[in-house]
């Protein structure tokens, strides 16, 4: 009878040491991401890949759509390289002026810069197909999730964590259907217990 109730205690210790290990039972974050509506495009930098359109005033030569290549740089007729990654659009729109002033192609000129493509937000988790998807303007937690194939049996639905970087550090947030998402966002839909 020892040997049994042993047995049945292991069994309780390896059962337990199990449920805490999944990630279904480790806390929801306390705090909720927010709900307001953004511009993505406000405060973005750019990097690797984005794509940006350059538009220099009654310019249409030196105007276009341009990716900023691996290394990080734009290259626009006339000027060369420009690094863009790490900036803004509108950091990036001053330092074009400031090449094309430097190398006597405009006295004044008149530049804007706005972002095409930004990074790929990501569905992990409880859904049918979870992976990478490009990013578009006006996404919430339920269009990332429909985008992902829906949730799958297991989902606990209308409660997910929103992972995001904010001034610079990696942060979990709690997150239901209707919570818009930013480029980078990782969406992570947790398991329901039975």
């Amino acid at each position: 009878m020892q040997k049994f109730l042993k047995l049945v205690a292991a069994f309780g210790v390896c059962l337990t040491v199990a449920a805490c290990g999944s990630s279904a039972n480790r806390a929801a974050p306390t705090e909720f991401a927010p709900k307001t509506i953004v511009n993505p495009a406000e405060g973005y930098r750019l990097e690797a890949g984005n794509t940006v359109r350059v538009q220099v005033f009654s310019q249409e030569n030196l105007s276009g759509d341009v990716t900023v290549d691996p290394t990080g740089n734009l290259t626009l007729p006339l000027i060369g390289n420009v690094r863009a990654a790490g900036l803004t659009a509108n950091e990036l729109a001053q330092r074009i002026e400031k090449s094309l002033i430097e190398k006597n192609l405009l006295q004044s000129p008149s530049v804007s810069v706005e972002v095409q493509t930004f990074r790929p937000f990501y569905v992990l988790g409880e859904v049918r197909q979870p992976g990478e998807f490009p990013y578009t303007i006006g996404l919430t937690v339920l269009s990332a999730i429909a985008r992902a194939g829906g949730y799958d049996y297991r989902a606990l639905e209308n409660d997910v964590i929103l992972v995001r970087v904010i001034n610079g550090q990696q942060q979990e947030l709690r997150a239901d259907e209707l919570t818009p998402i930013l480029p980078g966002d990782i969406v992570r839909v947790r398991e329901r217990r039975f």
